[in-house]
């Protein structure tokens, strides 16, 4: 009884320090410019100030629009590729089922840059580069193999009696998909969503590559438009993280139990 304390407070010292980096980006958010090179630096902003926030209104509104769109963009195709993926491998049995899984799984260790220079010389041909289509598709092939996966291991575990009873009355598969099995795997969908959501969201390999100069840049290029040899607005920079940190933190915390619930699917079986 006397470790209980102990490790409450291990587990508050080190919560205290992962969210640590956390507090910071607030603190110098809120730092003036006079203020930001002072030695020790403060703990707490004293002379707060809120034109870091006022840059962010006025200069990356259009980017956090942009990859609000790209980001459910490549959820809406993630899950529309994935999903019957996913039901064909659990259920259907493909041939070569088992190699396309083992495939899927070596595309998730190719390095995002050389994705990226192979999407650039397609692009290059197509007309696709500095385009929010072209930042969905190249976004969704990070997503598509995990969310395969995800789906596969889901829906494995839904009773084959359920597809069967669908079929005697009549549903073809397209329409078992569509009217069981897509509503009952709620959890994966959620998880999935969210997934491609937050890597579309984070990217900056694919938006440098393919984006760049563009008309329609995504949230990661407008942070990085305030870096430059003689000009660091460090308010400004952590403003905007802070603002685009926002939605995916709203959406992590509401649907934290679908992702715990998806996430571990087929883990055990009864």
């Amino acid at each position: 009884m006397r470790t209980r304390p102990l490790k409450t407070a291990l587990g508050l010292l080190l919560t205290a320090i992962m969210l640590f980096p956390v507090y910071w980006m607030l603190n110098v958010s809120l730092t003036r410019d006079q203020d930001m090179r002072k030695s020790p630096p403060d703990l707490f902003p004293a002379h707060a100030t809120l034109e870091g926030y006022r840059a962010v209104l006025d200069q990356q509104l259009p980017y956090l629009g942009t990859s609000l769109v790209i980001g459910l963009g490549t959820v809406a195709l993630t899950v529309a590729l994935a999903a019957p993926a996913g039901y064909a491998l659990a259920k259907l049995r493909p041939r070569g089922g088992g190699v396309l899984g083992f495939v899927l799984l070596v595309a998730q260790m190719i390095p995002g840059i050389i994705m990226a220079m192979g999407f650039y010389a397609i692009y290059l041909q197509l007309g696709l580069l500095q385009s929010v289509p072209g930042l969905i598709v190249a976004d969704s092939t990070l997503a598509v193999p995990f969310a395969v996966l995800i789906f596969t291991a889901f829906m494995s575990t839904i009773p084959g009696e359920l597809l069967q009873a669908a079929q005697m009355d009549g549903a073809h598969a397209l329409r078992t998909f569509w009217s069981v099995v897509l509503p009952m795997s709620r959890n994966s969908v959620v998880t999935v969503s969210l997934f491609a959501f937050l890597w579309s969201w984070s990217d900056f390999i694919f938006a440098s590559t393919l984006a760049g100069g563009g008309a329609h840049e995504p949230i990661t290029l407008g942070i990085y438009q305030y870096i430059g040899n003689n000009n660091q607005q460090w308010n400004a920079i952590m403003a905007t993280a802070v603002v685009a940190s926002l939605p995916a933190t709203v959406i992590l915390v509401l649907a934290q139990r679908y992702v715990a619930a998806g996430v571990t699917a087929g883990a055990v079986k009864d």
